[in-house]
């Protein structure tokens, strides 16, 4: 299994789509021989579908076909070289994936035939058992929460720690540390921007653009911060790697 989970799409110091992690996701595709890729764009709502592959497709110099244009969107899984899954909206992007009958061809291109996956924000959060640690609004009615299960544990993308001046709701940290105690039996991994986990086989590694650690959220634990990928080994089925 090949997955590369990341936090965001857009750097303001890297430009272009994954231009913060270009040169891992290029290494992977070159590694596999990929010379296209499925873009399912489902997350985005304001934007352009087609831009946003004609955006993938120049920042990675690899042929990108986006699923909406296919008449068969599961015929396109079953033959993809590479899945690539947008960031957007999770609510919309999940919903898509079960209407499209998308879940269990996307489980088996990974899982059974080793296709790569790479999901960015939204493409992030639905390679986890559920989508209910998004950041994002419920903004459509059939709200489904079971996601892909590609990865074993939650993820919070674009975790923020910083105090905002005159924000008087939840932390990001209280709002993560109450799904903990609602779901005691489960950990959360909180991933800052430019991070990112890749899985390869049974290794897993950690990597931030700009140095920083990752989060791991888990009732009645102190809440703790790591550099590398391996305090996962205890948390994932996979052997951590550096």
């Amino acid at each position: 299994m090949e997955l590369l989970l990341l936090s965001n799409g857009k750097t303001t110091e890297h430009p272009g789509l994954l231009g913060w992690a270009r040169q891992r996701v290029q290494a992977l595709l070159a590694a596999r021989g990929v010379n296209q890729i499925v873009l399912v764009p489902y997350a985005v709502i304001r934007g352009d579908w087609d831009q946003r592959a004609r955006d993938l497709e120049e920042s990675l110099g690899v042929e990108v076909v986006s699923i909406h244009r296919s008449d068969d969107p599961v015929s396109a899984i079953e033959s993809a070289q590479a899945i690539f899954v947008s960031g957007g909206n999770s609510w919309r992007l999940n919903q898509q994936l079960h209407e499209q009958g998308l879940i269990v061809p996307i489980q088996r291109a990974v899982r059974e035939r080793g296709v790569p996956y790479v999901g960015w924000s939204a493409g992030c959060n639905v390679a986890t058992p559920s989508i209910r640690t998004t950041n994002d609004m419920p903004v459509c009615n059939a709200a489904v929460l079971p996601a892909l299960g590609l990865f074993p544990l939650q993820i919070n993308p674009h975790y923020l720690d910083a105090s905002i001046s005159g924000h008087m709701g939840e932390t990001r940290d209280e709002r993560l540390a109450e799904f903990c105690a609602i779901n005691p039996s489960e950990s959360v991994l909180a991933l800052r921007e430019a991070s990112l986990l890749q899985i390869s086989g049974e290794h897993i590694e950690y990597w931030s653009v700009r140095g920083e650690g990752y989060k791991v959220f888990k009732h009645g634990e102190e809440i703790k911060e790591y550099q590398d990928a391996r305090p996962l080994g205890a948390l994932t089925p996979f052997t951590a790697k550096l």
